[in-house]
């Protein structure tokens, strides 16, 4: 079984997101949950509720941090006002790693605030792998790179995403988070095995794991956060926990948001495939 730095905190267990419209239902209640995973951008803020809400959370709860607006694909070096922000966070909330996702997003300080999915040529991996070194340095904390749902390829690809992704985690030295989702929906959309996409990539850089919901249409399947988790997704992430062993696994739920309850219970689902969960169904 794959075993390095990047998956050592197999004792996390399943994390939920957490989202404005449970705040309270948390603060109250004090559920019993494993961990929460914060975007970072929503508390890189000088004070205001976001801060004093996550400080009250931190007396109760392990936080990982999760960001969407790295874009370490972008041909420019990461912002340093940005990194020292995001720096000053990290030593507030003491998340073992940083995570975010392998796209692009800005061009010349204008931001499409999207995902934008990379061209897979052998410079956009040196450009990306550059980037996330110069992040990990800056930050002092391990990445974990998250691999995106695709809706186009570029012709000037050289190579499949899989073997993308696994080159530029391996020339940065850095993590990856698995979101076993985003392969189903990228597999449907491009007609791949996602039994190939596991194959290709070193699982034992795997940090954590996202696990999630999606919508399909009569010709794509956007990554939407707005269901339960599938059956297929289900067994994809079975297999990866299979080979992997206990990795952190977290429920994105972004849309659409039920109650607190009715998230949680869907993550703790995962219980089933993994091996060290400390919070089970009731």
């Amino acid at each position: 079984m794959p075993s390095s730095r990047f998956n050592a905190s197999t004792d996390l267990g399943i994390g939920i997101g957490l989202r404005v419209p449970h705040y309270r239902h948390i603060l109250e209640k004090k559920p019993v949950v494993d961990w929460f995973e914060i975007i970072s951008e929503n508390y890189m803020v000088d004070g205001g509720r976001p801060l004093h809400v996550l400080d009250s959370i931190l007396e109760n709860y392990r936080v990982v941090q999760h960001g969407v607006s790295m874009y370490f694909g972008n041909s420019e070096r990461p912002n340093r006002e940005h990194l020292r922000k995001l720096k000053r966070l990290v030593k507030r909330t003491g998340t073992p790693w940083l995570s975010d996702h392998l796209c692009w997003g800005s061009v010349d300080g204008t931001y499409s605030h999207d995902l934008l999915p990379m061209p897979y040529t052998k410079e956009a991996v040196e450009t990306t792998a550059r980037n996330i070194r110069e992040v990990q340095d800056f930050v002092e904390l391990p990445i974990a790179v998250e691999n995106l749902s695709s809706y186009a390829e570029f012709r000037a690809s050289e190579m499949n995403e899989w073997q993308f992704l696994s080159e530029v985690v391996e020339r940065a030295d850095c993590g990856i988070l698995l979101d076993v989702n985003n392969i189903y929906v990228s597999s449907q959309n491009h007609r791949f095995d996602p039994r190939d996409y596991l194959a290709g990539v070193p699982l034992e850089r795997v940090a954590q794991i996202h696990i999630a919901g999606h919508t399909r249409h009569k010709h794509i399947i956007l990554d939407t956060h707005d269901h339960p988790v599938c059956d297929p997704v289900w067994d994809i992430y079975a297999e990866v926990i299979r080979r992997c062993g206990s990795i952190p696994t977290l429920l994105e739920w972004d849309d659409r948001i039920p109650s607190f309850n009715e998230v949680h219970k869907e993550a703790l689902k995962a219980a089933k495939y993994l091996p060290n969960a400390k919070v089970r169904p009731a």
